[in-house]
Protein backbone atom coordinates (compact mmCIF):
# COMPACT_ATOMS: atom_id res chain seq x y z
CA UNK A 1 0.00 0.00 0.00
CA UNK A 2 1.21 3.51 -0.79
CA UNK A 3 0.62 6.19 0.79
CA UNK A 4 0.93 7.51 4.57
CA UNK A 5 1.03 4.80 7.31
CA UNK A 6 -1.98 5.87 9.08
CA UNK A 7 -4.31 5.61 5.78
CA UNK A 8 -2.51 2.32 5.24
CA UNK A 9 -3.39 0.80 9.06
CA UNK A 10 -6.74 2.26 8.84
CA UNK A 11 -7.47 0.31 6.25
CA UNK A 12 -5.90 -2.81 6.90
CA UNK A 13 -8.14 -2.66 10.13
CA UNK A 14 -11.19 -1.87 7.95
CA UNK A 15 -10.59 -4.84 5.94
CA UNK A 16 -9.85 -7.06 9.03
CA UNK A 17 -13.37 -6.09 10.58
CA UNK A 18 -15.24 -6.45 7.45
CA UNK A 19 -13.54 -9.74 6.74
CA UNK A 20 -14.65 -10.66 10.52
CA UNK A 21 -18.25 -9.52 9.88
CA UNK A 22 -18.39 -11.34 6.57
CA UNK A 23 -17.22 -14.73 7.90
CA UNK A 24 -20.06 -14.42 10.78
CA UNK A 25 -22.36 -14.51 7.85
CA UNK A 26 -21.87 -17.43 6.71
CA UNK A 27 -23.25 -16.40 2.93
CA UNK A 28 -20.64 -13.95 2.44
CA UNK A 29 -17.59 -16.29 1.75
CA UNK A 30 -16.90 -14.09 -1.11
CA UNK A 31 -16.72 -11.07 0.71
CA UNK A 32 -14.41 -12.34 3.46
CA UNK A 33 -12.29 -13.61 0.83
CA UNK A 34 -11.62 -10.17 -0.71
CA UNK A 35 -12.11 -8.14 2.34
CA UNK A 36 -9.55 -10.12 4.04
CA UNK A 37 -7.10 -9.67 0.75
CA UNK A 38 -7.88 -6.38 1.19
CA UNK A 39 -6.39 -5.86 4.67
CA UNK A 40 -3.00 -7.68 3.64
CA UNK A 41 -2.77 -5.47 0.37
CA UNK A 42 -2.90 -2.54 2.46
CA UNK A 43 -0.19 -3.08 5.32
CA UNK A 44 1.98 -0.90 3.81
CA UNK A 45 5.35 -1.84 1.90
CA UNK A 46 8.25 -0.83 4.97
CA UNK A 47 6.57 -3.64 7.52
CA UNK A 48 5.96 -6.36 4.96
CA UNK A 49 8.21 -7.41 1.93
CA UNK A 50 6.18 -9.70 -0.76
CA UNK A 51 8.59 -10.89 -2.52
CA UNK A 52 8.74 -12.27 -5.92
CA UNK A 53 5.61 -14.14 -6.16
CA UNK A 54 3.37 -12.16 -3.04
CA UNK A 55 1.34 -9.88 -6.37
CA UNK A 56 1.09 -13.24 -8.20
CA UNK A 57 -0.64 -15.01 -5.03
CA UNK A 58 -2.49 -11.83 -3.89
CA UNK A 59 -3.67 -11.85 -7.83
CA UNK A 60 -4.56 -15.52 -8.39
CA UNK A 61 -7.08 -15.71 -4.78
CA UNK A 62 -8.56 -12.30 -6.43
CA UNK A 63 -9.15 -13.89 -9.61
CA UNK A 64 -10.75 -16.82 -7.98
CA UNK A 65 -12.73 -15.10 -5.70
CA UNK A 66 -14.03 -12.41 -8.28
CA UNK A 67 -15.03 -16.22 -10.33
CA UNK A 68 -16.59 -17.42 -7.46
CA UNK A 69 -18.79 -14.11 -7.35
CA UNK A 70 -20.10 -14.29 -10.85
CA UNK A 71 -20.69 -18.32 -10.43
CA UNK A 72 -22.93 -17.60 -7.76
CA UNK A 73 -26.52 -16.61 -7.13
CA UNK A 74 -26.12 -13.40 -4.84
CA UNK A 75 -27.52 -10.39 -6.78
CA UNK A 76 -24.67 -8.18 -6.03
CA UNK A 77 -22.45 -10.72 -7.84
CA UNK A 78 -21.67 -8.44 -10.60
CA UNK A 79 -20.36 -5.73 -7.58
CA UNK A 80 -18.31 -8.39 -5.74
CA UNK A 81 -16.52 -9.50 -9.45
CA UNK A 82 -15.91 -5.26 -9.70
CA UNK A 83 -14.00 -5.43 -6.32
CA UNK A 84 -12.02 -8.78 -7.11
CA UNK A 85 -10.78 -7.21 -10.51
CA UNK A 86 -10.51 -3.61 -8.59
CA UNK A 87 -7.77 -5.98 -6.25
CA UNK A 88 -6.24 -7.85 -9.39
CA UNK A 89 -5.09 -4.39 -11.34
CA UNK A 90 -4.29 -2.86 -7.94
CA UNK A 91 -2.07 -5.61 -7.16
CA UNK A 92 -0.61 -6.14 -10.46
CA UNK A 93 0.10 -2.28 -10.71
CA UNK A 94 1.97 -1.96 -7.09
CA UNK A 95 3.90 -4.72 -8.44
CA UNK A 96 4.77 -3.09 -12.25
CA UNK A 97 5.91 -0.57 -10.21
CA UNK A 98 8.78 -2.00 -8.56
CA UNK A 99 9.58 -1.32 -5.03
CA UNK A 100 10.15 2.02 -3.93
CA UNK A 101 8.88 3.38 -7.25
CA UNK A 102 5.50 3.10 -6.92
CA UNK A 103 4.49 5.99 -4.29
CA UNK A 104 6.75 8.46 -6.38
CA UNK A 105 5.43 7.53 -10.01
CA UNK A 106 1.89 6.76 -9.56
CA UNK A 107 1.32 3.20 -10.70
CA UNK A 108 -1.71 1.87 -12.87
CA UNK A 109 -3.50 3.39 -16.19
CA UNK A 110 -5.14 6.65 -15.33
CA UNK A 111 -8.34 6.38 -17.33
CA UNK A 112 -8.75 2.76 -15.83
CA UNK A 113 -8.15 4.29 -12.24
CA UNK A 114 -10.28 7.32 -12.72
CA UNK A 115 -13.70 4.96 -14.04
CA UNK A 116 -12.71 2.42 -10.99
CA UNK A 117 -13.04 5.82 -8.74
CA UNK A 118 -15.90 6.79 -10.19
CA UNK A 119 -17.73 3.38 -9.72
CA UNK A 120 -16.80 3.07 -6.06
CA UNK A 121 -17.79 6.89 -5.45
CA UNK A 122 -21.18 6.23 -6.77
CA UNK A 123 -21.42 2.73 -5.24
CA UNK A 124 -20.97 4.01 -1.94
CA UNK A 125 -23.16 6.90 -2.51
CA UNK A 126 -26.06 4.52 -3.82
CA UNK A 127 -25.66 2.06 -1.41
CA UNK A 128 -24.96 4.29 1.37
CA UNK A 129 -28.35 6.22 0.76
CA UNK A 130 -29.92 2.72 1.75
CA UNK A 131 -28.97 2.62 4.87
CA UNK A 132 -30.62 5.70 6.23
CA UNK A 133 -33.43 5.31 7.72
CA UNK A 134 -36.95 6.06 6.24
CA UNK A 135 -39.25 8.31 8.06
CA UNK A 136 -40.73 7.85 11.73
CA UNK A 137 -44.69 5.87 11.83
CA UNK A 138 -47.02 8.23 12.61
CA UNK A 139 -48.88 8.77 15.76
CA UNK A 140 -51.37 5.66 16.00
CA UNK A 141 -49.57 3.22 13.84
CA UNK A 142 -47.29 0.19 15.01
CA UNK A 143 -44.03 -0.64 13.37
CA UNK A 144 -44.60 -3.87 11.05
CA UNK A 145 -44.43 -6.85 12.95
CA UNK A 146 -40.59 -9.00 12.94
CA UNK A 147 -41.50 -12.48 13.13
CA UNK A 148 -38.96 -12.94 15.97
CA UNK A 149 -35.63 -11.19 16.82
CA UNK A 150 -33.50 -10.99 14.23
CA UNK A 151 -29.98 -11.40 14.65
CA UNK A 152 -27.68 -8.56 14.09
CA UNK A 153 -25.40 -10.38 11.61
CA UNK A 154 -27.95 -11.47 9.70
CA UNK A 155 -29.68 -8.25 8.99
CA UNK A 156 -29.24 -7.12 5.63
CA UNK A 157 -28.11 -3.64 6.76
CA UNK A 158 -25.15 -5.68 7.93
CA UNK A 159 -24.45 -6.88 4.61
CA UNK A 160 -24.84 -3.68 3.31
CA UNK A 161 -22.68 -1.56 5.78
CA UNK A 162 -19.91 -4.10 4.71
CA UNK A 163 -19.96 -3.68 1.05
CA UNK A 164 -20.26 0.17 1.75
CA UNK A 165 -17.03 -0.19 4.20
CA UNK A 166 -15.51 -2.43 1.73
CA UNK A 167 -16.05 0.02 -1.54
CA UNK A 168 -15.29 2.90 0.58
CA UNK A 169 -11.58 0.90 1.50
CA UNK A 170 -11.22 0.30 -2.30
CA UNK A 171 -11.85 4.08 -3.12
CA UNK A 172 -9.18 4.89 -1.08
CA UNK A 173 -6.69 2.38 -2.00
CA UNK A 174 -6.84 3.80 -5.55
CA UNK A 175 -6.75 6.93 -4.70
CA UNK A 176 -3.14 5.74 -3.26
CA UNK A 177 -2.51 4.14 -6.55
Amino acid sequence: MQGTPLVAWLLVALGAAVALSCLLRREARAEAVTSAGMAVTAVPMSVVDPGPWGAAALAAVFTLAGLHSLLGRAPHRMHHAVCSAAMVYMTVAVAAAGPGHAEHLGAGAPLLTGLLLLYFAGYVLRTGISLIPGPAHPAGTSAPASGGAVLLRHAPEVALACRVSMALGMFAMLLAL
